[in-house]
């Protein structure tokens, strides 16, 4: 049975969630990615005029008369969401963003009739919910990601991507949201973005990024425990883990800014392009 306090949290960003969508949120993601992709739908006669590129020669070559494959536009999306939970995302108010931005994608999701998916990961997948439909089912992901408790600690986007990659063979559109933190995944995102469509939404917090200069800083890695001397008397240290990626589609998020704001102009712009 859920507590109280979870039962609260639920609501209330199932309803600030729901405004968003309502009022600002579902015309972009509607324009952004309804009807861009076809699926096979039947194979027929071939007819003249029809475009030889959709022979099936298997078909043909059984039966010796030319057969077409028919596509149909693709309305229904898979959506998925890969959720970074590992203990870096602990910090401020990273992990309540993490939360009500993965319930502002899954209730557009299923406005616009879409199937939704999850999957949470640290250094391993910690817990995977299969595409479906339905409102039941979004406030299920939701209670999923409020609840879950990680059985790890660290970061491994490379591993998330690469079972994703292992399990998913249809296309689909993939928001991996996290602060990454972690090195050499790099080559796993431009490899399944042949595939699927991949978006990153970054969450950082402005503590996180950028040092102070005229001190000495000691810092606890929340993931490995390690203590980290920073001497940043000469000046500013910046911080910035997104390296050798096409910053087309990367959303970064602070955790001072309306990150409403960060969704709706990274939708008008991508839908310009």
């Amino acid at each position: 049975m859920l507590s109280t306090e979870l039962v609260r949290k639920i609501k209330y960003i199932e309803i600030k969630s729901k405004r968003v969508v309502d009022e600002i949120f579902s015309g972009e993601y509607r324009s952004n990615f309804k009807g861009k992709g076809m699926e096979f739908e039947d194979i027929r006669e071939y007819y003249r005029g029809d475009d030889v590129r959709n022979i099936d020669w298997n078909v043909t070559a059984r039966y010796n008369q030319a057969f077409v494959k028919q596509f149909s536009e693709e309305r229904e999306l898979n959506i998925f969401l890969m959720i970074d939970v590992s203990s870096s995302n602990d910090f401020g108010r990273k992990k309540e963003i993490i939360a009500e931005l993965g319930a502002t994608l899954a209730f557009s999701a299923n406005r616009n009739n879409d199937r939704v998916g999850m999957l949470l990961f640290t250094d391993k997948v910690e817990k995977i919910i299969p595409f479906k439909k339905g409102k039941r089912h979004v406030l299920s992901i939701l209670d999923t990601l409020l609840s879950h408790e990680p059985e790890s600690k660290g970061t491994n986007i490379k591993e998330a991507i690469n079972y994703y990659s292992r399990i998913m063979k249809k296309r689909s559109v993939l928001f991996i949201i996290s602060d990454f933190m972690d090195v050499g995944y790099e080559s796993a995102i431009k490899s399944i973005a042949g595939k699927h469509e991949v978006i990153m939404i970054r969450i950082a917090d402005p503590i996180e990024e950028k040092i102070p200069k005229g001190a000495v800083f000691t810092f606890e890695d929340l993931e490995t425990g390690e203590i980290i001397t920073v001497d940043n008397h000469k000046g500013q240290v910046e911080l910035n883990p997104i390296k050798g990626i096409n910053k087309r589609n990367i959303i970064n998020i602070y955790t001072d800014e309306d990150y409403v704001k960060k969704l709706k102009l990274f939708f008008k712009r991508r839908g310009l392009r």
